[in-house]
């Protein structure tokens, strides 16, 4: 890599949806071109997730570094904002180590913020938090997002009742500073940039293949006590470890409402629907990105060498 990227302070992005190949991707060219691989992956980040997050596995970490893999435990609430912080100063530590920063990731607003910035929101107070959670618990999903809807309208029409997390953080905005979180969000990002991303969007059938071996994968070594583990610790629901792809699905088969098979099966159909809500949005927010229209292979590492030098 040229001197260009540390005098720009640029990362290079690695994406794609789920079984693309996007941790081989991201470590075949951390391997050649001396780089840091940082997770951006919402699950990635849990300690307890290591099977059910397809996490590198630690030979594959040891082989170069990485960063913010397995960084929090599934009891904490983590948040975009927390995630970011941590990413940039991942960032800032692999220009500082002379080496090239590699983002990979699927999920789209890790992303999207981390180039784009976040608008600063002032702190809550726990005593609104615990405020929003008793005003939850009393009117119920429906009936609070109408709430939250009537206050925040931006909110109410982008968030569904059941995306618990973000209907109180958007309460607890408005409840606690009077002004929106859509309105924060129109704020001057605190960082702006454009950095380079390298795109793997496999054809639908390449990645329904990938998904079933992935999850057939996932249950030989270990996907089912994983869960059992996570159970264990009585953590709430609404934690975002706790709603990962394959707990909800094996924990009722843990519990004994389904059979294993039928905990599978509903794992591959959620992990497919998933994979095609990442793609639709992937093919509409990343329209700039260097496309490679297949799941990865060392037979696409030509054109990718070639991409990347060409930055400079």
């Amino acid at each position: 890599m040229g001197a260009g990227w540390r005098e720009r302070k640029e990362a290079l992005i690695v994406a794609g949806p789920t079984a693309s190949g996007k941790s081989a991707l991201a470590l075949a060219i951390a391997r050649e071109f001396d780089g840091t691989v940082i997770n951006a992956d919402a699950m990635q980040v849990y300690a307890e997730l290591r099977v059910l997050s397809a996490r590198p596995t630690p030979a594959e970490e040891a082989i170069v570094p990485h960063r913010l893999y397995g960084e929090w435990p599934a009891r904490a609430h983590g948040t975009v904002g927390m995630w970011r912080a941590a990413a940039r100063a991942a960032i800032d530590q692999a220009h500082a180590a002379g080496r090239l920063p590699i983002l990979c990731g699927g999920t789209g607003m890790y992303l999207k913020l981390i180039v784009e910035g976040l608008a600063p929101v002032p702190p809550i107070p726990e005593d609104v938090k615990r405020r929003a959670r008793a005003r939850h618990a009393e009117l119920g999903a429906d009936a609070f997002h109408a709430e939250l809807a009537r206050r925040d309208p931006v909110a109410g029409a982008k968030l569904a009742p059941a995306d618990t997390q973000r209907v109180l953080r958007a309460w607890e905005v408005v409840e606690a500073h009077g002004v929106t979180l859509s309105a924060f969000q129109a704020r001057a990002p605190l960082a702006p940039a454009s950095w380079p991303t390298l795109l793997l969007a496999p054809p639908r059938a390449t990645l329904v293949a990938a998904i079933e071996t992935r999850v057939d994968r996932m249950i030989a070594t270990g996907a089912v006590d994983e869960v059992r583990g996570l159970l264990a610790q009585n953590l709430p629901d609404t934690l975002p470890a706790m709603r990962a792809l394959g707990v909800p699905e094996l924990a009722a088969h843990i519990r004994g409402i389904v059979d294993l098979p039928s905990a599978i099966n509903a794992l591959k159909v959620s992990t497919r629907q998933f994979s095609k809500r990442q793609t639709t949005w992937f093919r509409n927010q990343m329209k700039t990105a260097h496309r490679l229209d297949a799941q990865f292979s060392e037979s696409l590492l030509p054109d990718i060498r070639s991409f990347i030098r060409d930055l400079g």
